[in-house]
């Protein structure tokens, strides 16, 4: 329970402070490059879900972000534990959200309150977007944290190596 408030909190922080680029079409959400820890402990699935619960309360698309977003989080993380080749660890996370994500934006962009934050309305465009900001964020940031917690993993996570 320990690891997975840990992750929640890093999760959390990391989103919080790097606001203004964690949240919208175009986002690249730093912390998602966290979403390699369900390959070491399994404590990261409920950790990363929690933290993007948190994070998304400050999201400018309210109930939406907090609910969807979550989700898309939990079901990626999910993913990513049952994965044992290490490049692909990403690959679950982009995708997941791109659709996911892609499809909230799609549809909040028809609701007025948000209409002219929203550019573009277009279901494979928000897709793309989204999947290139997790892209950057799981593959540029992911992987160098894969490979570094991987040469300690022992001394991190414990003894399951």
């Amino acid at each position: 329970m320990a690891e997975a408030g840990i992750i929640a909190a890093l999760y959390f922080a990391i989103t919080v402070a790097v606001a203004p680029v964690a949240y919208g079409p175009l986002q690249i959400r730093i912390s998602e490059a966290l979403c390699v820890l369900p390959f070491f402990t399994p404590a990261a699935v409920p950790g990363l879900f929690v933290g993007c619960v948190l994070a998304n309360l400050f999201s400018p698309f309210g109930i939406y972000d907090i609910v969807f977003g979550s989700l898309a989080t939990l079901v990626a993380a999910l993913i990513t534990y049952r994965i044992k080749v290490k490049w692909l660890l990403p690959l679950p996370t982009v995708v997941v959200n791109a659709l996911i994500i892609g499809a909230e934006l799609t549809l909040l962009a028809t609701l007025p309150q948000f209409s002219t934050m929203l550019t573009p309305t277009v279901f494979g465009l928000s897709a793309l977007y989204v999947g290139v900001g997790e892209a950057i964020a799981c593959y540029a940031l992911g992987m160098p944290l894969f490979f570094l917690l991987n040469k300690h993993k022992e001394r991190i996570f414990g003894q399951r190596y």
